[in-house]
């Protein structure tokens, strides 16, 4: 029985930790983990928010995906896209998704990252994104 994500893994290329622990650590607000010495041998680096983990793992041939990334809930979602925007990450707006909040940023290295929060509906209220 599944009863929790215990993590994502993301590649990065080769020689990108500094840039990845700027963006992760600096932008997001993440904390760098330690990884386990046998593996902190194969480069990249470990992320936490609160139970969220985050893993980049150096993949040689690397390549972002297009359509694949994680959804990352958050609260005061106006508040973290500003956090995001004044550290020099891009932020892109999506309408799409009923009864949330979100939007995308790209890491360094091009991996994409949706940032959600649900909107509490109130009664009489049409949810952003719905008719």
């Amino acid at each position: 029985m599944i009863t929790a994500v215990d993590h994502v893994q993301l590649a990065a290329p080769p020689g990108s930790e500094d840039g990845l622990r700027a963006y992760y650590a600096g932008v997001l607000g993440m904390t760098e983990i330690p990884k386990p010495p046998v593996l902190a041998a194969r480069g990249g680096c470990w992320f936490r928010a609160g139970p969220v983990q985050l893993h980049l793992g150096i993949e040689t041939d690397f390549r972002p995906a297009k359509k694949a990334h994680p959804g990352l809930r958050v609260t005061g979602i106006e508040a973290y896209a500003a956090r995001l925007a004044a550290r020099g990450a891009a932020v892109t707006w999506d309408d799409d998704l009923p009864g949330h909040r979100r939007f995308y940023s790209y890491d360094p290295v091009g991996n994409r990252l949706e940032f959600l929060e649900p909107i509490a509906a109130r009664p009489g209220t049409p949810v952003r994104g719905t008719p």
